[in-house]
């Protein structure tokens, strides 16, 4: 009966330490998602802030002789009229052939070509959160089950006499204290008891 006791709270301080390095695990796992999630936070930032190499460039046509535009709204042209065309430096369209379709897209070959960048893609984000999210997934799964375990030893605590959870205090205590053996007779002087009521 004595074996069967001290047995018993030797269980109850084991789960207790095992629960008290589970929750040291998920906090640390929880720290290590916390910097994940702010070096991405970092990472999209910096995305945002940089200008897109998606967007095409503008095309600037250099001439010697000044175009008028025909998209100006003041219209300033026509208080001094208007230029004549110069019609010996422009062949107009006879310079490029129009009579035939083209069989294939003049981009094509863009589209073959595959960018080597060291910038994060779109999918690499997509991974990571994720990645990310099967984390947190995780850790709130250790949570939940962190939670059953300390209500199943909380429960079991509550059903406890109160001279029960005595012997077990002392029982504590002694092994902090650091007495390799704790007997049924050390119990009883500790607590003033019979080594009978204590069994």
């Amino acid at each position: 009966m004595e074996d069967n006791i001290k047995d018993a709270f030797n269980k109850v301080k084991e789960d207790i330490n095992f629960l008290n390095n589970e929750l040291l695990d998920i906090k640390t796992t929880m720290n290590d998602l916390h910097d994940i999630m702010k070096n991405l936070t970092i990472k999209l930032e910096n995305n945002e802030n940089q200008p897109s190499t998606d967007r095409q460039t503008d095309r600037h046509i250099n001439t010697t002789d000044p175009v008028s535009s025909t998209h100006n709204t003041t219209v300033p042209q026509e208080v001094g009229g208007l230029k004549p065309l110069n019609i010996h430096t422009s062949i107009g369209n006879e310079g490029a052939s129009t009579d035939r379709q083209t069989d294939t897209s003049t981009d094509s070959d863009m589209e073959n070509l595959q960018f080597s960048t060291n910038y994060p893609t779109h999918n690499s984000h997509v991974n990571e959160q994720i990645s990310m999210d099967s984390n947190i997934q995780e850790a709130t799964e250790i949570l939940d089950s962190l939670d059953s375990l300390k209500k199943e030893i909380r429960l079991k605590f509550k059903h406890l006499t109160s001279q029960e959870m005595l012997v077990f205090s002392t029982i504590y205590q002694l092994e902090e204290q650091g007495n390799s053996e704790i007997t049924y007779k050390l119990l009883s002087t500790t607590l003033k008891l019979s080594e009978s009521s204590i069994r």
